[in-house]
């Protein structure tokens, strides 16, 4: 089992927090970790939902699953939940597990807020075995953004072209998302 993390980062105007909803369709690419050639680009799949399974399968549920050319058994992606996270982050730290990526960027998941602004952060942990995501592809909806005037914004939230911008009529202010950039690291 190997542990992944998407970390975003944006410049933030006027934004108190930017936070990925756990139920909406999520992009990502993915590779066979044992071959440079095998991807799967853009698969979808919702944080909120497992796929059904055979009653005599062995693996836990898992969001998405693929079967690599010539391998017998199905490499699995699960999205850890806050409590599943922070467990996962905890056996790692016993083990003895290096922080790659640097900083403070591997770390349990959270919301990104506006002193964060700039800066890589941890926003979904997802645990793999046998399969690789190396790329997010935001599609549009995934995030919501509360304004500092407290003014939620949830829908057409898009940042699939790297900004998004609104205006909080109720405390006269616009708000922004801008260069938005993504990675996913290895713990």
């Amino acid at each position: 089992m190997v542990l992944f993390v998407l970390c975003i980062k944006a410049e933030l105007d006027g934004v108190e927090s930017l936070s990925l909803l756990k139920d909406s369709n999520l992009c990502f690419s993915v590779r066979n970790p044992l071959s440079d050639y095998e991807t799967r680009e853009k698969i979808v799949f919702n944080p909120s939902e497992t796929l059904e399974q055979d009653d005599g399968d062995r693996e836990p549920p898992h969001h998405f699953a693929v079967r690599w050319e010539g391998q017998k058994k199905f490499s699995t992606l699960i999205v850890l939940d806050e409590e599943g996270a922070k467990s996962a982050f905890k056996k790692m730290k016993k083990k003895g597990g290096k922080k790659k990526g640097g900083g403070g960027e591997a770390d349990v998941p959270r919301d990104m807020t506006a002193d964060d602004s700039g800066e890589y952060v941890p926003v979904l942990a997802m645990e793999c075995r046998g399969v690789e995501p190396f790329a997010f592809h935001p599609l549009g909806n995934e995030f919501k953004v509360t304004s500092s005037g407290g003014a939620v914004f949830e829908e057409d939230v898009d940042l699939s072209e790297g900004d998004w911008g609104d205006y909080d009529e109720e405390n006269d202010e616009a708000v922004g998302v801008n260069e938005f950039e993504s990675k996913i690291i290895s713990v």
